[in-house]
């Protein structure tokens, strides 16, 4: 199986100085956020999307070197995606994230919601300084986004009547959106043609639906120990993904233990059992891959290059970590 480090070879150095940089300008000001930038942006990740812009710039730009725009866009992408985490764990009371503490877990939820604002504001900031509208505009409607699909999927706790469209809604706002909209602001900075920035956020669209669906199957094929929290969380908590819509259509006694949330002994148990042994996650394989081939087609417009390759290797990992 390809592993993320290889994939992001390429741009290994260019992730190495985002990570340096970021912690600088999150950690200066004060202890507190010094010491919460350590700790978030040195608990690992992949990165993806960092790299992801870092791909697409050196794809649109002919060979010619990263500018310093592409790469504080890069760290805007990165912080924007860190704060959208702090504050999802606030809301979703986690302990771990990516087998660490939780930054509410670490301090307080009044300091990780404080941490989570500086970085929205501090994204803010550095993005209007980029000085290019279309790009402003790119990036604050992912930060909208965020905050729909938080929304919606609070409205939908338990909604055994969920439609994988509105599934896939929520889905593009919590994850896809930023992989989507900072492809597209990358291309912008290459100062491309309007087609091909059309093809990059489709790239990025599809990409980020593909990487947020194989993590909805992870959630219950892999283990506590890889996920670096409990295994099928999402559906404990109330949070239906595409392996639980699939299994519903099949099985309609898993409506009744999700009905009453699991209350009496054995409903857990038995839900899990008809989510993994039906065809539910066969068919979100199956979801993830069409999404994953649709990024890859998006790529079409683009001359060959090592970075393009790369981008068509990145959708393939994506889906083979299922493997």
């Amino acid at each position: 199986m390809t592993s993320t480090i290889s994939v992001f070879a390429s741009v290994e150095a260019d992730l190495e100085l985002l990570s340096k940089n970021l912690k600088e300008l999150i950690g200066a000001r004060h202890p507190i956020l010094h010491a919460a930038a350590e700790h978030l942006f040195g608990a690992g990740g992949k990165r993806l999307r960092p790299a992801v812009v870092f791909l697409v710039a050196r794809a649109t730009l002919g060979g010619a070197e990263l500018t310093a725009r592409h790469r504080r866009l890069a760290e805007i992408t990165e912080m924007i995606h860190t704060a959208s985490l702090v504050h999802d764990d606030v809301v979703d009371e986690s302990e771990l994230r990516r087998g660490a503490p939780t930054v509410n877990n670490s301090f307080d939820n009044r300091v990780a919601v404080l941490a989570g604002d500086f970085l929205f504001a501090q994204s803010s900031w550095y993005l209007a300084n980029l000085d290019n509208l279309q790009v402003v505009k790119l990036l604050s409607q992912v930060i909208m986004d965020l905050a729909e699909g938080e929304i919606l999927q609070g409205l939908n706790c338990f909604g055994v009547d969920l439609s994988l469209e509105a599934y896939l809604e929520k889905s593009y706002f919590k994850t896809a959106s930023l992989i989507a909209n900072s492809a597209k602001a990358a291309a912008v900075l290459s100062d491309v043609s309007d087609a091909q920035q059309e093809d990059l956020y489709q790239y990025g669209r599809n990409l980020g639906l593909a990487f947020q669906i194989v993590d909805d199957i992870l959630d219950f094929t892999g283990s506590a120990d890889v996920l670096g929290k409990p295994a099928a969380s999402d559906m404990r908590s109330g949070n239906l993904t595409a392996p639980v819509l699939y299994a519903l259509e099949e099985e309609p006694e898993l409506k009744t233990f999700i009905d009453r949330e699991f209350a009496q002994d054995g409903d857990w148990e038995n839900a899990l059992a008809l989510v993994r042994n039906g065809n539910g996650i066969e068919r979100t394989r199956q979801l993830a891959s069409r999404h994953a081939q649709l990024a890859i087609g998006s790529l079409a417009s683009l001359p060959a290059s090592p970075a393009r390759q790369t981008l068509i290797d990145l959708a393939d990992y994506v889906v083979s970590r299922l493997y």
